[in-house]
């Protein structure tokens, strides 16, 4: 009934969670089990593969399972979510129901219904292409939504974003979605190529069924451009094109031809900066690092809760070729289990600045409670001593600061 789903199990009791874990194995789930939301909430946010379903207990050690939910639902839309309670919490339930949750089941449970009921909520969680290709955020995964559309559609497609956003694989999970796949895709990427005009000439005699995808599109001569128009209404090939913001002022400059900036305009696909998506920037980077360190000598366990703040906060004008760089360099220079802010934003150690005291006083907490965190292992409890605060006003804290 769930062979293949990805299941997150959130539960602090030892032998209740072996006993879910144990069932949803033999169902032939891939099961992750947490005990605490410190370590759920990232495995949730930023996924190694798509999360299925949540089985959320609602009394956990540092805080609720309404917490968990209410704090990914502020920043993404939540995978579907079955919360296990008691009786005292059914109120709880259903104000979570209400907001958005899946459903619930009451203690003790019949495994049986308790699995109908997962079997059910499993189904509502979105197609795997959703969230692996663009990110986690619901932006994103209306992008990789229409890429799917598009690919049924078989028409001439514009992929629009800034340097860095993965515009290439795109093009290809739309050529390997579509009909079109048993034939070649071919990328002429115009920033690369010595002779445009002649590469694009030979590729138009040989591509056949296949499709051609145009790197740069605003790059493309005008004699390129009318052999490409002229090519498209007699050919067989389907066009991908890609391009920045430039094609506008080459469209309004007479540099790009209008007939063609508009046959691909009719169908294309726009692809925001990470700045404008900071949970998608934090579910790359955390993809990026993992990649990235195999096959090292040492290894780093994750990036520090001040770290996964600082990339939520980070601009990134070069997107997703940054955070590369920036990991490579964390990789190199890195101490420890855990990667902090200063591995990937070293210029923040010898900048001169002036900052805010509101800022500087919520960076010092910030800093603060990460180290807490570090220290205790996530136990929320031992930090909010450590830090001789109470355990609400540690937890107020870190949503208040995003950790």
């Amino acid at each position: 009934m769930l062979k293949g789903r990805h299941i997150v199990l959130v539960e602090d009791d030892d032998i209740m969670g072996a006993s879910i874990q144990q069932r949803l194995e033999l169902e032939e789930a891939e099961v992750s089990w947490f005990r605490t939301i410190q370590r759920a909430l990232p495995a949730i946010r930023t996924p190694r593969r798509p999360v299925d379903a949540v089985v959320c207990d609602i009394k956990l050690p540092d805080g609720t399972g309404e917490q968990l939910y209410f704090t990914l639902q502020r920043t993404s839309v939540p995978p579907p979510f079955l919360f296990i309670t008691g009786q005292g919490g059914i109120d709880q339930a259903v104000r979570l129901l209400k907001s958005g949750a899946a459903d619930y089941v009451t203690k003790p449970f019949d495994m049986p219904k308790f699995l109908e009921r997962l079997v059910l909520i499993a189904k509502l969680a979105p197609d795997e292409f959703e969230i692996q290709e663009t990110g986690i955020s619901t932006i994103a995964r209306e992008i990789d939504r229409h890429i799917a559309s598009l690919a049924e559609l078989d028409v001439p497609v514009l992929i629009r974003g800034g340097p860095g956003l993965g515009k290439a694989r795109l093009a290809r999970r739309l050529h390997e979605l579509s009909d079109r796949v048993a034939a070649p895709m071919i990328e002429v990427n115009t920033a690369r190529e010595s002779d445009v005009d002649a590469t694009l000439a030979r590729v138009l005699e040989t591509i056949g069924e296949g499709s051609l995808y145009l790197n740069g599109i605003a790059r493309l001569s005008s004699d390129a451009q009318a052999r490409l128009l002229e090519a498209l209404g007699a050919g067989e090939f389907r066009l991908i094109a890609s391009d920045g913001p430039q094609i506008d002022a080459a469209v309004n400059s007479g540099a790009f031809r209008a007939d063609l900036y508009y046959l691909l305009a009719a169908h294309q696909v726009l692809v925001p900066a990470l700045a404008d998506r900071p949970e998608d920037a934090l579910w790359l980077a955390t993809r990026m690092l993992s990649d990235l360190q195999k096959g090292r000598a040492h290894g780093f366990r994750g990036f520090a809760p001040a770290t996964e703040a600082a990339i939520r906060a980070w601009p990134w004008p070069a997107n997703g070729r940054e955070i590369r760089s920036r990991i490579l360099h964390a990789l190199e220079h890195g101490r420890g289990d855990w990667l902090q802010p200063i591995d990937l934003f070293p210029e923040g150690s010898s900048q001169a600045q002036v900052t805010p005291l509101a800022e500087a006083r919520d960076a010092a907490e910030r800093a603060q409670i990460a180290a807490a965190l570090a220290h205790t292992n996530g136990q929320i409890a031992e930090a909010a001593r450590l830090l001789q605060v109470s355990r609400t006003t540690l937890w107020e804290k870190m949503q208040k600061l995003g950790l």
